[in-house]
């Protein structure tokens, strides 16, 4: 019968492959590089561009955004002063309508009738 072996099952493979030319390894990591090399150069200074890119338009963005909120604060400064003239005008409104009551009263003080 066949008795089970303890040897292991990739022992004797190393053995059956070929021997490995340094050299061909050497040429073919060489031709290997020189297919891949130049697209991922050319893929690294496109991203590199693109960073930049990204860089000014963040810068840009970021300008765009502060002059919006100058915006804003002016908007928010002329509220204020259309504000501020409105409750002038009453506070002329007031006036006014006291100094007219004030004459009536004189007026009538001046005719004898006491208030």
């Amino acid at each position: 019968g066949v008795e089970p072996s303890d040897a292991s099952p990739d022992e004797g493979v190393v053995e059956d492959l070929p021997l490995i030319d340094e050299k061909a390894v050497e040429q073919l990591t060489k031709g290997l590089l020189s297919h891949y090399l130049p697209d991922l150069q050319r893929s690294k200074s496109a991203l590199q561009e693109l960073t930049q890119n990204q860089v000014v338009l963040l810068e840009t963005l970021e300008q765009e955004i502060s002059k919006f909120k100058e915006c804003n604060s002016i908007l928010d400064i002329n509220a204020l002063f259309s504000e501020a003239k409105h409750y002038h005008n009453k506070l002329v409104n007031i006036r006014n309508e006291m100094m007219m009551l004030h004459d009536k009263t004189s007026k009538l003080k001046v005719s004898g009738i006491n208030i």
